[in-house]
């Protein structure tokens, strides 16, 4: 028969064995946590809304890469195709023609093709594009809304703390799940 007392006893194998199990059990914790914050960052990227955007031109300068991966994109399908163009030509245009003291955008990227009288296509090279929101503001104000900024995740590093969203006057970023990474103009369900 066993004596009670000696179960109690803790043995400096069973001590250094029960240490080692310990020990293995919160390194396998620790990086299976490391691993799944890592997959979890990875499935979140940054998005600006549309709807909340007030077209400061803070996307231009505040990004820290040197070319912005904020870029204008447009809704064709929202697009009226006007010969007067609100984020083509400025207010103040002597003449309706692609002349470059007429554009609205400092570096040029809305180009516009005729279509048919009065119908014009205005369509945004992204290479030239800063995302100054110039074309943006006028759009609204002068249109139907067409044209609005979006973050390009080729560009983008999705930085942990972007630059453009902490300085954004319209709280318009957000962080947005990577399977859904686009918020379009229109789109029934915005926050």
């Amino acid at each position: 028969m066993e004596n009670p007392s000696n179960n109690s006893k803790v043995t400096r194998r069973r001590f250094m064995r029960d240490s080692v199990r310990s020990v293995l059990a919160l390194g396998i914790g620790a990086v299976s946590g490391l691993l799944i914050g890592r997959s979890t960052k990875q499935n979140i990227v940054w998005q600006l809304d549309p709807e909340k955007c007030v077209q400061c031109g803070r996307c231009a300068t505040d990004c820290v890469l040197d070319e912005s991966a904020v870029k204008c994109v447009h809704a064709y399908d929202v697009c009226g195709y006007c010969e007067l163009c609100g984020g083509y030509s400025k207010p103040d245009a002597h003449e309706l023609d692609t002349a470059a003291e007429n554009q609205l955008c400092p570096t040029g990227a809305i180009q516009r093709s005729f279509i048919e009288d009065p119908y014009f296509e205005y369509t945004i090279n992204e290479k030239l594009c800063i995302g100054c929101a110039k074309c943006v503001k006028g759009c609204g104000s002068f249109g139907n809304g067409s044209l609005y900024l979006q973050v390009r995740h080729d560009r983008c590093v999705n930085c942990n703390d972007c630059a453009i969203a902490r300085n954004c006057p319209g709280e318009a970023f957000s962080r947005m799940p990577s399977d859904r990474p686009y918020l379009l103009k229109g789109e029934q369900g915005l926050t």
